[in-house]
């Protein structure tokens, strides 16, 4: 299309925009007159408005000029006071909320698995056929307790030959000691017979002893993992015996709670199996170092197991309670941001200023804050596009804000 023709087109649109305009909006005559249009013009386009216009001027050329100049000081009087009033709202209005305080690092959680205070995996200290099982899963044993025999035929009769043999080194060295024409050097030798059958003997009753399995703690047996007949070794795992009276729980806390955390400080756990159920503890021991690839620190609580409802491998959700630090803390809308970081109005002598603060944690409901704020003083939450450095400012139901509108 031509260049011609483009102008032609939009020069239409125009047109055709004005006089929509003129038409649909009541006040375009008067506008147009301002402009200089004159009323033939505006009446050409919409005649109604020339017309309305004209009985208008025809009503006030009528009317008497006393009346005339009467009515023209009421308008300028009641502009100068809707002026006035103006003056007494002047001020960007606007919503704030006080500064309050809040803490961090006051709580440490965390989550942590459980073992047995005591653990054993009872394995025999000799090689044999299990001969009999004295113990069954989940049941209570004391430590010495017998849980299960080997077979030990051999080892009796070791133990009986080593009885003989002291029995016949007894007697030896007796009838020496009484016979004055036995030398001195075989009394000696016939003592030390005696000393070395009593050793065997005991070597022999050691070796039959350990023909049982014995329990090395008190505590609760597990699955036994052996039946009667089978051969085992030193290696063999029997049974588990945990002794639960108490529950070590082992987690990982934060870098940040490194020098925070002694023993001795009090900790407490809650476990999927109990919901609802919260176990109380304390710190059993520290790690010396943290870890340089996770920036935590492994830590090991005691949780007492009164009523034994724990067990072993079980996840806790460990709560550590501090002091922590207090930081000023403002609503997340108050926050904004420029080129030079963070910053919040804060609302001085009715006006706005811009404070610098420093982002420490956000919380769902607040951020907390590094800056000069303090507790109580204003910030703004709402109307920011409109605050400016310095500019006056009304607070939305601020006793002063409400005494301007009722005047």
């Amino acid at each position: 299309m031509r260049i011609w023709k483009q102008l032609l087109l939009c020069l239409c649109v125009i047109v055709l925009a004005l006089g929509l305009w003129v038409f649909m909006v009541p006040s375009a005559g008067e506008t147009l007159a301002k402009y200089g249009v004159p009323e033939q013009v505006v009446a050409a386009i919409r005649p109604q408005a020339a017309g309305q216009t004209t009985a208008n001027d025809a009503a006030g050329g009528n009317r008497p000029a006393g009346q005339q100049q009467g009515q023209s000081g009421q308008g300028s009087g009641g502009q100068r006071g809707q002026g006035g009033q103006g003056g007494g709202n002047r001020g960007t209005l606007v919503n704030a909320q006080p500064v309050t305080t809040g803490t961090v690092n006051d709580r440490l959680s965390a989550i942590g698995s459980g073992e047995a205070i005591q653990s054993v995996v009872v394995m025999p200290q000799a090689t044999g056929t299990v001969n009999e099982i004295r113990v069954t899963s989940g049941q209570k044993v004391v430590k010495g307790q017998v849980l299960a025999r080997l077979d030990d035929d051999e080892q009796v009769i070791e133990r009986d030959k080593a009885q003989v043999a002291l029995r016949s080194a007894q007697e030896k060295s007796a009838s020496y000691r009484n016979l004055q024409s036995v030398s001195r050097l075989d009394v000696l030798d016939a003592q030390i017979a005696e000393e070395a059958a009593k050793l065997a003997l005991s070597t022999a009753e050691l070796n039959l002893k350990r023909r049982d399995i014995v329990a090395p703690i008190d505590g609760i047996a597990g699955i036994v993992a052996v039946n009667i007949g089978d051969n085992v070794t030193t290696q063999t795992s029997v049974v588990t015996i945990d002794d639960r009276s108490a529950i070590l729980v082992d987690f990982w806390a934060p870098e940040r709670f490194a020098v925070a955390i002694e023993p001795g400080q009090p900790v407490e756990a809650t476990s999927i199996a109990r919901p609802g159920q919260v176990f109380t503890g304390k710190v059993e021991a520290i790690d010396n170092r943290v870890d340089p690839a996770s920036r935590t620190m492994r830590i090991r609580a005691r949780v007492e197991n009164p009523g034994d409802v724990l067990r072993a491998g079980m996840a806790f959700g460990v709560g550590m309670r501090f002091a922590g630090e207090r930081f000023p803390a403002v609503d997340p809308l108050a926050v904004q941001w420029d080129g030079e970081g963070s910053y919040v109005w804060q609302i001085k002598d009715n006006k706005s200023v811009k404070t610098r603060v420093r982002v420490v944690q956000r919380n769902p409901d607040t951020v907390l804050v590094e800056s000069g704020l303090k507790e109580g003083d204003r910030v703004i939450t709402e109307g920011l596009q409109r605050v400016r450095e310095g500019a006056p400012v009304r607070v939305l139901g601020a006793p002063e804000t409400a005494e301007v509108a009722r005047q």
